[in-house]
C-alpha cells in the first residue's frame, strides 16, 4: 500500500488492549513503514525520583511483551519491523502526542480510541487530535474479523466549496481503495445530500408549494449531487470493487446508521472545512458524526492546515 512511512502509536503505560496495536503493526507491515510507540506515563511526584527509571524499564518490558503478543495474533507472513520506543512523562497528553508527530515527522498517528459510554463517539483527548493534529489520526476500535474481511469506507463531499477540501477528498478516495485492496477489496463510498428548505416548501404557509413540483426538484437535486459525485470518482481513478452509497439526509443522522446498519470496520473521513462532508468543521457537523461512530475512524485534514499546536 505504501502511504504511510513513519508511523507514531500512543498508548497509556498502565494499557492492556493490544487491538490498537495489532491494528499499528498491521499497517506498518502493508506499508513497509517505521513505527515508532510513544508510551505516556504520569509524571513522577518529586518525592520519588529513584522509582522514575525502575517504573520506565518495567513499562518498557511491558509494552515490548504487549507487542509480540499482538505480532502472534496477526495472520499473514511477519515481515520484521523497524520499531522503536519512548517514554515520558507529564500531563497535557494531547500536545505531548501532537507535539512529537511534528517532531518526529510523522504521517500517522494510531491510538486506541478512548470511548464513551455506550461505546459511540470519543472522548477529549480523541477529540484533541482530531482536531489539532496535522497528520492523519487513526483512532482504533476492536475489529473481530481479519484484515482479509475487514470492511472499508470514505465519507466525501463532491461539492467541496475550495481546491484544498477537493484535493482532499481525491486523497481520500484513493487512500480508501488502496486499504480496501489489502483488506476485503470493496471501497464503500459514502455521500449525502439534500433538498434545502425542502420541509418549508411543504408545510410554510408562505412558501408552500405543489407535491409534484418539489419531487421535482428532489429529483433535480438528486442527479446533480449524483453528477458531481460521479465526476469525482472519475477523477480519482474509482471503476470498480466499490459499492456507492448515495444518501438522502442529513450526514450527522444517515452516517453513522449506514456504519452500523453494513457493519463498517473503518471509516475515513475528513476533519476540516467540507473536505470529508458539507459543513464538516469539528464542533459542527463534524463532531455530530464522530460522536455517533461505533466503528474505527481514520480522519484526514487538507495538506495545508496549519497545527495551532508548537513544538517549541
Amino acid at each position: 500500500m505504501n502511504n504511510f512511512h513513519n508511523i507514531l502509536f500512543v498508548t497509556l503505560g498502565t494499557d492492556h488492549k493490544a487491538e490498537g496495536l495489532k491494528q499499528a503493526i498491521s499497517v506498518a507491515r502493508n506499508n513497509n513503514a517505521k513505527l515508532k510507540i510513544l508510551i505516556l506515563v504520569p509524571e513522577m511526584p518529586d518525592a520519588m525520583p529513584d522509582y522514575r527509571k525502575q517504573l520506565d524499564d518495567l513499562i518498557l518490558t511491558h509494552t515490548r511483551n504487549l507487542v509480540e503478543t499482538a505480532s502472534a495474533a496477526l495472520h499473514g507472513p511477519h515481515t520484521p519491523l523497524n520499531i522503536t520506543y519512548d517514554i515520558e512523562g507529564g500531563s497535557t497528553a494531547a500536545i505531548r502526542i501532537i507535539q512529537h508527530a511534528i517532531k518526529g515527522k510523522h504521517d500517522l498517528v494510531i491510538k486506541d480510541a478512548d470511548v464513551r459510554d455506550g461505546n459511540a463517539g470519543f472522548k477529549a483527548l480523541d477529540m484533541s487530535l482530531l482536531r489539532k493534529c496535522p497528520c492523519p489520526v487513526w483512532l482504533c476500535r476492536p475489529i473481530p474479523d481479519s484484515r482479509e474481511n475487514m470492511s472499508i469506507a470514505v465519507a466525501i463531499d463532491p461539492e467541496s466549496p475550495n481546491a484544498s477540501a477537493h484535493a482532499l477528498s481525491i486523497r481520500m478516495l484513493k487512500l480508501g481503495r488502496a486499504m480496501a485492496d489489502t483488506c476485503n477489496g470493496t471501497l464503500n463510498i459514502i455521500s449525502c445530500w439534500d433538498l434545502p428548505y425542502e420541509a418549508a416548501l411543504r408545510d410554510s404557509a408562505f412558501l408552500s408549494r405543489p407535491e409534484n413540483e418539489i419531487e421535482h426538484h428532489i429529483r433535480a437535486r438528486a442527479a446533480e449531487h449524483r453528477e458531481a459525485l460521479q465526476g469525482l470518482l472519475d477523477e480519482a481513478g474509482q471503476t470498480d470493487r466499490q459499492v456507492v452509497h448515495h444518501l438522502r439526509g442529513i450526514p450527522e443522522d444517515v452516517i453513522p446508521s449506514l456504519i452500523r446498519n453494513h457493519g463498517i470496520d473503518v471509516l475515513i473521513m475528513g476533519t476540516v472545512a467540507r473536505g470529508g462532508i458539507a459543513g464538516f468543521i469539528m464542533g459542527n457537523t463534524a463532531e455530530n458524526i464522530v460522536q455517533n461512530l461505533t466503528c474505527s475512524l481514520l480522519a484526514l485534514k487538507p495538506d495545508n492546515f496549519v497545527s495551532p499546536v508548537k513544538t517549541g
